[in-house]
């Protein structure tokens, strides 16, 4: 067999594949544990549309200096927009039991 006939056909084989693969956009949705209502509901609403458009949402709480000693207020925060995002929203990723860093995450996903 020609070795650049085989090269040549293992790279069509790689660009076929490569073509079908669905690729996951992962829009990312930034909070503060001392947010007010209405900017809550604002980043809400826009994360809705994400999800309302077959994206996957990555929901950060973003802590500084003296706001890492309460880190539950970003869980309260995490588990409000959950619960608002419930009909639209499953959870892929959830927020890990322990604080890592200064960023706390969790990942939904549409729930179609």
């Amino acid at each position: 067999m020609d070795y650049g006939r085989f090269i040549y056909e293992r790279d069509k084989k790689a660009k076929e594949a490569k073509r079908k693969q669905h690729t996951v956009e992962i829009k990312e949705v930034k909070f503060r544990p001392n947010i007010g209502d209405h900017d809550f509901n604002t980043k809400v609403r826009r994360a809705n549309k994400f999800l309302k458009s077959g994206q996957h949402v990555k929901l950060t709480i973003m802590f500084r200096m003296r706001e890492l000693r309460r880190p539950e207020n970003g869980y309260e925060i995490l588990q409000r927009a959950t619960r608002k995002l419930a009909p639209v929203a499953a959870v892929e990723t959830p927020p890990p039991d322990r604080l890592s860093g200064r960023d706390l995450s969790m990942v939904l996903r549409p729930s179609n």
